[in-house]
């Protein structure tokens, strides 16, 4: 290899690790939101049926306090105003902010 190739490749490389690296920041930005894809609860899910979870809370037989919905339940962490949120009890997928189950535990605060 002559030294005008090694120049060569050599600067390619370097061109090339430093255009990487000044790419990984925006990586995370750009995949975030792919990988933050989730799944709504349905009532049809395994766990939801044990818990009694209805996506409209009028129709939850349980539930005795009107004003009880998964919004404002202590294990949800939805954006306020949002019509899906995370839920602990269903890591993973988002239940409707206007659901119930029977674990809904009034939010403190």
């Amino acid at each position: 290899m002559t030294h005008d190739a090694f120049s060569t490749n050599r600067r390619r490389f370097i061109q090339l690790t430093v255009g990487g690296a000044a790419a990984v920041p925006f990586a995370h930005t750009l995949l975030g939101e792919t990988a933050a894809a989730v799944e709504v609860v349905t009532e049809a899910n395994p766990q939801a049926q044990a818990l009694g979870y209805k996506v409209d809370a009028t129709k939850a037989a349980n539930r005795k306090d009107p004003k009880a919905f998964c919004d404002n339940c202590n294990f949800y962490s939805g954006k306020p105003g949002a019509a899906n949120g995370p839920c602990q009890l269903f890591t993973g997928n988002l239940v409707s902010a206007k659901g119930w189950c029977t674990a809904w535990i009034k939010k403190q605060g």
